[in-house]
């Protein structure tokens, strides 16, 4: 009989920081830099080099601490951490293992049912527990030429700040995951901390994952699954890993534990490298770096800083806006979307008419174009001039969504352009009604048909009318009046 298994999963995320500059030094972090563009003697370790903490890193490590319900380690260091890599210019990654910056927090999740027991807050949460948030700094970036047969690196990543999050091993499913994800994502997008990108590697999630006989109070071997950019491939990793290390012990092996790299387009996992534990690294405080102590000023000055979080959002939202809990829980689902909503509406314009183009419009767009809702550079301003002239019937809606595509990639103003192209709708009623006369007087079968009983025949004289007009008419309206003459 085949036994029940239950899978424990457990996550180290990697996050880059939103800083101008280096963890250490003061090269760019901007992304997309030409090759080994952003360096200096610190991020490529060259000797003598000194490096200096950056203040806006702990600033920002101790805001998601905050915002997880982490405890604050008011007195913490750096640590080597030592192992050789051609990304690691070093030989050594500055981390923190003794005394991480942040320790024993946790997000609460959406299940389906309240648990019992010391993971239960209310029903329909769970709390993941996070371990340890530490500071570290990012590796260098491997390019393999397969043209020429080569290895390249780039060493602009090298440097770049990193917190890790490392949870405790509370997860069960991949569902479970990716809403975990998903809460400390937000949390840290709001913050401003991140933007959180997985396609362009600013969050990064290694998933360490194990199985047992389900009821069983001890922990299998677990495995390090890395090379994962993207919740469907996590997803996908998550039970492909399950199934793997399943179909291990029902055949009577064991499993190993070792760091395996997820190839999505296979679907399948290979094994990297035997995982290795804290000792192999051969850890000491990094004598370079003075130690880190934090007063209560500090941290008072950090909590004032603390942001709306989407939970007071959607409550606000719902009492000041009045819209639907649908548009809410999208618009608030992304930090982007809701600043641009809230600045739209504080230059006028109506909550429901801004969430309208939000929710149809721009998520068209987004999805289309394979975007991020954080990719959204379009203006409140002018949104909000948009929106005032289709309300006031200075354009026709096909119009308004012709200039919104182009605001969406350019962030054109859309009154200038609107006025420099001519698309302002005819205002003259007698010009549109001799238009209309024209239309009838050159489609006589049209109109022959529209009397017969055939409404679609109107549709028709619509389209010759708004392109008679240029466009530069309102359906409705042309529509309304075409009726009125053919009746």
């Amino acid at each position: 009989m085949a036994k029940d298994y239950e899978t424990v999963i457990g996550l180290e995320v990697h996050v880059e920081l939103a800083t101008k500059t280096k963890i250490f030094c003061g090269c760019s972090t901007a992304f997309g830099g030409k090759p080994n563009s952003h360096t200096c003697p610190v991020c490529t370790g060259m000797p003598g080099s000194l490096p200096v903490l950056n203040r806006k890193v702990l600033e920002h490590a101790v805001a998601v601490g905050l915002a997880t319900n982490c405890q604050i380690t008011r007195y913490c260091k750096f640590d080597r951490k030592n192992y050789f890599y051609p990304d690691n210019p070093q030989n050594y990654q500055i981390s923190q293992l003794y005394l991480p910056i942040c320790r024993d927090g946790y997000v609460e999740i959406d299940v389906e049912e309240g648990l019992e027991g010391e993971k239960a807050s209310t029903p329909g949460k769970k709390r993941i527990g996070i371990h340890e948030i530490h500071m570290e700094e990012d590796a260098g970036k491997l390019i393999h030429d397969e043209w020429e047969d080569c290895t390249l690196v780039d060493y602009n990543r090298s440097g770049v700040p990193l917190i890790e999050i490392v949870s405790e091993p509370d997860m069960r499913s991949a569902e479970e995951v990716i809403s975990y994800l998903e809460k400390l994502r937000l949390i840290i997008q709001y913050l401003g901390a991140s933007d959180c990108k997985l396609q362009e590697g600013s969050m990064r999630a290694d998933v360490n994952l194990s199985v047992r006989e389900l009821g069983s109070a001890h922990y299998g071997t677990r495995t390090e699954m890395k090379n994962l950019n993207s919740f469907h491939a996590i997803a996908r990793a998550i039970e492909g890993e399950r199934n793997r290390q399943i179909d291990l012990l029902e055949s009577g092996k064991a499993v190993v534990q070792e760091t395996r790299r997820w190839d999505d387009l296979k679907g399948t996992s290979y094994a990297m490298r035997s995982k290795e534990d804290a000792q192999d690294y051969r850890y000491f405080p990094d004598p370079d770096l003075v130690p880190v102590s934090i007063d209560d000023a500090f941290l008072e000055e950090i909590r004032a800083r603390q942001p709306e979080f989407r939970t007071e959002k959607m409550d606000r939202y719902k009492a000041e806006y009045g819209i639907p809990d649908y548009d809410i829980e999208i618009i608030t689902g992304s930090k982007s979307m809701a600043d641009i909503f809230e600045a739209t509406v504080a230059l006028g314009a109506q909550p429901k008419k801004v969430s309208n183009w939000l929710m149809v419009e721009t998520l068209r767009l987004l999805k289309e174009r394979e975007l991020d809702p954080e990719d959204i550079r379009f203006s409140p301003e002018h949104l909000a001039k948009l929106i005032a002239l289709a309300e006031s019937k200075a354009v026709n809606s096909t119009v308004a969504k012709e200039v919104f595509e182009l605001m969406f990639e350019q962030d054109i103003d859309p009154e200038a352009y609107v006025e420099e192209k001519g698309l302002k709708m005819v205002s003259d009623t007698d010009a549109l009604r001799r238009v209309v006369e024209e239309v009838i007087a050159a489609n006589p079968k049209s109109v022959q048909d529209y009397r017969g009983g055939k409404g679609r025949a109107i549709g028709f004289l619509v389209g010759q009318t708004m392109k008679a007009m240029k466009g530069k008419a309102d359906p409705v309206t042309v529509e309304a009046l075409l009726r009125e003459l053919l009746s």
